[in-house]
């Protein structure tokens, strides 16, 4: 009978504990390990091994996410810094802490390389009030990169960003009449011009909503436009109804026009329907 160095049970024979298995173990804390053991102390150390695997895991994700926190948390900061610098004319300095907010959220949401930030990552979370400071933030980059000839390809893009996510937020009216006017005093106008057209194309209208209401930019319109584009549009079902919608609310929407006692009915009904879904 042999004892085992480990646990000091007498047993048969020993076995060799493997160089990874001693590696992994002694990176998790456990030190002093023998060169063998009995057959039970194998078992052991592998069922240690695997609570401590799970255990630093758990903790490197927990770590993970407190830095995400800090981080989402620091974007404030930014923007303020980002605005003050806007009223004071620093432009430059403008720039660089909003490319630090757009990268915050690049790692909160954690948007791989090559990908762009889209209005669907704010979806799941209580951030949706997010997209309409995400969208100034373009605006005025937009503005700051036509200051300089060698910044149009980062004017082009924060265009096609603020062309995507302007739909989702209550200033759109505002920064399309603003972009009209800045496309006549614009060093590249057509990228200006490039932007408006896109931001009418990437906004789908809300026909019936928007016939009840007589506002597209009511609050009601808002919620229907959010519900279609962050859930239905995320399921089969809800995709084959937003083509069914599209193709049939033009005529209902101009019945609506023309018979103009029938939009208390229907605002009634929407509103009820704001309350299901919401």
């Amino acid at each position: 009978m042999i004892q085992c160095p480990r646990c000091g049970i007498q047993v048969t024979e020993l076995h060799p504990v493997a160089p990874e298995l001693i590696a992994k173990l002694q990176a998790a804390g456990e030190a002093n390990l023998p060169p063998q053991v009995c057959a039970g102390c194998i078992s052991d150390l592998r069922r240690t091994l695997a609570t401590s695997s799970g255990g630093i895991l758990m903790a490197q994700e927990r770590a993970k996410e407190q830095h995400r926190l800090q981080l989402w948390k620091s974007r404030v900061t930014l923007i303020k810094k980002a605005r003050l610098c806007m009223t004071q004319k620093l432009y430059s300095e403008a720039a660089v802490s909003y490319e630090k907010y757009l990268k915050i959220l690049d790692i909160v949401f954690e948007i791989k390389k090559g990908e762009r930030l889209k209005p669907e990552a704010f979806k799941d979370s209580a951030r949706t009030t997010e997209l309409t400071v995400v969208a100034s933030v373009y605006w005025d980059l937009m503005r700051i990169y036509d200051t300089h000839e060698k910044y149009s390809d980062r004017m082009m893009n924060a265009a096609k960003q603020l062309a995507v996510f302007i739909q989702y937020t209550p200033i759109y009216p505002d920064i399309v009449r603003k972009a009209e006017s800045f496309q006549k005093t614009a060093r590249h106008p057509h990228i200006v011009k490039q932007f408006l057209k896109l931001s009418d194309k990437e906004r789908p209208r809300c026909f019936i909503a928007t016939a009840a209401f007589e506002d597209p930019q009511s609050s009601e319109v808002f919620t229907l436009r959010e519900f279609r584009d962050f859930t239905l549009r995320n399921s089969r079902w809800g995709r084959k109804f937003i083509a069914f919608y599209y193709k049939t609310s033009p005529s209902i929407a101009c019945l609506l026009d023309k018979q103009a006692w029938l939009k208390p009915a229907a605002r009634a009904f929407l509103r009820l329907l704001i309350k299901c879904v919401s």
